[in-house]
């Protein structure tokens, strides 16, 4: 696909296997998926994956001429408990290795957070110089992993985690110096409190300072600044004709990947969404 276009996380079709929730998403006339391993029965980070199942799920991929944009690879890189995030290496190193027969060549993360029972809840030591420590020495062991299996890393700026701003996540592929550390840009994700005043601002700022390393992006919503977001795409405050001005000023091609809404929500969801999309292709100078 040579332009943006409407994609989907495809864990937001709940169903008992991963032919269905494939063919969920191609009946409503959606071709790329954001995939989790879980649509698949499995867990979202497996110990182990069955060369046969990543077959079956390029297969399936294939017959409903979807395109899988990229894998979750989400685990809690900096965990307080160093045995949970050697678990998670391990289990990246598990998915890498599966990405090509999966036929993608992205896997997306978070950058983790302090608190040791919920990885998407702020934690006051996410901003010690230990925590940044622990995450640049998980990244550079996940870069190996990367290189190793020939994928790419994206990792997403959230306001809850580590990397809470753009500028953090432009510090961490500075500090990385990998061209495997890439970013999965999620519009709705970068407020923090008090911060919705100047959302183009924020929004611009990210997109300077990232811009050249964004892969992936995600389409979701917000109602409030402080956290992130958690709305259905065109439910909520964010501009999203200045996102997706940015995003094709940057020259993406990509996907963007509908997320944080529910299957009733899809198809007003994907309508707002590409009804952006074709204004900003008819009005390319807005």
């Amino acid at each position: 696909m040579a332009a943006m276009h409407v994609g989907i996380f495809a864990k937001t079709f709940s169903r008992g296997s991963v032919e269905d929730v494939l063919g969920a998403v191609a009946a409503h006339g959606i071709r790329s998926v954001q995939f989790n391993m879980a649509c698949a029965g499995v867990s979202s980070m497996p110990d182990t994956i069955d060369p046969a199942l990543a077959d079956r799920i390029a297969r399936t991929c294939a017959s409903q001429g979807i395109n899988m944009a990229a894998v979750s690879g989400t685990f809690n890189v900096i965990h307080p408990d160093d045995t949970q995030r050697e678990a998670g290496l391990r289990r990246l190193d598990v998915l890498a290795s599966a990405c090509s027969a999966l036929r993608t060549r992205i896997i997306t993360m978070s950058t983790g957070t302090r608190d040791p029972d919920n990885m998407w809840r702020r934690h006051p030591n996410n901003e010690t110089p230990g925590a940044w420590r622990d995450l640049c020495t998980a990244m550079e062991r996940a870069v190996q992993v990367a290189e190793r299996h020939d994928v790419t890393l994206a990792i997403e700026p959230e306001v809850s985690n580590v990397v809470d701003t753009a500028a953090k996540a432009r510090r961490l592929i500075d500090e990385i110096r990998s061209p495997r550390l890439r970013v999965l840009i999620d519009g709705a994700n970068l407020f923090h409190a008090d911060e919705l005043p100047r959302m183009r601002e924020i929004l611009d700022e990210a997109f300077d300072l990232l811009g050249g390393a964004i892969v992936l992006a995600h389409a979701k919503d917000l109602s409030r600044d402080g956290d992130a977001g958690h709305e259905a795409a065109g439910t909520g405050l964010l501009d999203y004709d200045r996102y997706i001005a940015l995003l094709d000023r940057i020259g993406y091609k990509g996907p963007l990947i509908l997320h944080n809404l529910t299957e009733a929500q899809v198809p007003e969801a994907g309508t707002f969404l590409q009804s952006r999309l074709d204004y900003r292709r008819l009005t390319p100078d807005a």
